[in-house]
């Protein structure tokens, strides 16, 4: 009898157990341990599972084997529940500086016609890009064609400024960053006007799960108990990643947030534990 698994859009997919075995080497775990993972999730399905339960079987079980898993949610779903605005931003920049760029963020900046707000801008050496930050609250959101038009436009705009003095920064490309999947449609547009794009699985094999977890900048919602306020307590200092966290004394963490000096040490354990960092 085939399985069938609910996706989030409510749509089927017929089961399929190398889906696992891929998400559970995505989080490090030997070929073995995810062959056992999978087989023995496999066993618990049923027709009509939803991907979301899934997930949770990966984690529960994964865990056994991987302690740390126990403080962490799905990736997916933590980068979701960060703030759009300021920590979605922060949390790209810190992406992008990864990356070897320098950033500047939340600039207005004069095209020929009008001005634009900016997100982020990268630079590296003679590149500079014009990053436009899209984040989405429901993970399994498409990001759609719409975007990409209005950043074409700004950046035509943009180029012109430059070109007239209005300006100091004389783009070479433009780049939606977003912690959603392209739509088909607007994956062309992109592709004809040669838009880059960093989402969710895309670009394939280099997409912004694979820069996450190969550079461990795992974002503060990815930490199990968490108070929603402690998050921005932390965010409106600039504080958006595990890594962040872990960097700055909590002294100072405490000082700059008011949060109790034994509670951030707290956090801190949890944070080394998820991160492999000995203490």
């Amino acid at each position: 009898m085939t399985l069938f698994v609910t996706k989030a859009d409510g749509s089927k997919q017929s089961f399929d157990k190398s889906k696992i075995i891929k998400t559970c080497l995505r989080l490090k775990a030997s070929r073995e341990i995810a062959k056992k993972i999978a087989n023995k999730i496999e066993r618990e399905a049923y027709d009509g599972i939803s991907t979301r339960k899934i997930i949770k079987l990966v984690y529960k079980y994964l865990s056994e084997y991987k302690p740390e898993l126990k403080h962490t949610i799905d990736l997916r779903e933590s980068i979701s529940t960060l703030r759009s605005k300021p920590d979605f931003e922060i949390f790209v920049s810190q992406i992008l500086k990864s990356l070897g760029y320098t950033t500047i963020m939340n600039q207005v900046v004069p095209g020929k016609c009008v001005e634009h707000e900016v997100d982020i801008i990268a630079i590296k050496g003679k590149e500079i890009i014009y990053v436009e930050v899209k984040h989405h609250v429901n993970p399994h959101t498409y990001t759609g064609l719409r975007i990409f038009l209005e950043v074409w436009s700004a950046f035509e705009d943009l180029k012109d400024g430059f070109k007239l003095g209005n300006h100091e920064f004389n783009f070479s490309k433009a780049l939606v960053v977003s912690n959603t999947k392209i739509s088909s449609h607007a994956e062309r547009y992109a592709r004809c006007k040669g838009i880059a794009y960093l989402g969710w699985k895309y670009p394939k094999n280099q997409g912004l799960e694979r820069l996450i977890e190969r550079n461990k900048l795992y974002p503060l919602t990815f930490l199990k108990g968490l108070e929603e306020k402690e998050l921005e307590k932390l965010g409106d200092i600039g504080i958006v990643t595990l890594k962040q966290f872990i960097q700055i004394p909590s002294e100072k963490i405490s000082k700059l947030t008011r949060i109790k000096r034994k509670r951030i040490e707290e956090i801190e354990n949890k944070v080394r534990k998820v991160l492999g960092i000995k203490f």
